[in-house]
């Protein structure tokens, strides 16, 4: 079992930063290729970016060279950098994990565990 909470969200302007961090707790985290994810309102929930075990990453195409993924197994935690923000990156975002390689996450294959979200909203 892993339990996930994220945290970092807010409000900030077009073209600024923020870090989102999700602590995890439960044993098997450094088993786990850890994910985030996405849902803006009315849209479905979309894959952003996922790091496996051994940190190789995977991206969603319209987040490359702005977004980061890593991790620190020795705290639990997972992060999201994310940089040059655009108006359409508000959503919800979702921390989640599970035993997929991120390709197979990215693909379509729905992690196990899931986080509550938090909210990022870029204004224009």
């Amino acid at each position: 079992q892993v339990q996930l909470v994220e945290s970092g969200g807010g409000l900030v302007q077009a073209g600024g930063s923020l870090r989102l961090s999700c602590a995890a707790s439960g044993r098997t985290f450094t088993t786990y290729t850890m994910a985030w994810f996405r849902q803006a309102p009315g849209k479905e929930r979309e894959f952003v970016a996922a790091i496996s075990r051994s940190v190789v990453t995977y991206y969603e195409d319209s987040v490359k060279g702005r977004f980061t993924i890593s991790r620190d197994n020795s705290k639990n935690a997972v992060y999201l950098q994310m940089s040059t923000l655009k108006p359409e990156d508000t959503a919800v975002y979702y921390c989640a994990a599970g035993p997929q390689w991120p390709s197979e996450i990215a693909a379509g294959i729905p992690p196990g565990y899931w986080g509550q979200g938090t909210q990022v909203t870029v204004s224009s």
